[in-house]
């Protein structure tokens, strides 16, 4: 599911709301987790899951074509760990 399947299954749902006003939430929810991460804090929705960020440690790479090595800058990468109520529903065993 993209975004716009998002807004789109909400708006859906509640016909009393102007999608335009429901693009808004989606995308100031999407942008509040990713300044979280960007400020190294952790974003728990219960039931659901939690982001968070892992940093990756410079190392030498190989460039695929070439074969060269290649210096990698260390870098964050984000991370989802799914939450028990998610995973208990995925595997049919939730309600």
């Amino acid at each position: 599911m993209i975004k716009s399947e998002l807004v789109q299954r909400i708006a859906d749902q509640n016909t009393h709301l102007y999608q335009r006003d429901i693009e808004n939430i989606v995308s100031a929810i999407l942008d509040e987790i990713v300044k979280a991460l960007e400020r190294g804090d952790r974003v728990e929705l219960r039931g659901f899951g939690a982001f968070s960020r892992k940093a990756r440690s410079a190392r030498v790479g190989r460039n695929p074509r070439t074969g060269d090595a290649v210096e990698v800058e260390e870098k964050f990468v984000p991370v989802f760990k799914t939450g028990k109520e998610l995973r208990l529903r995925l595997n049919g065993k939730g309600g």
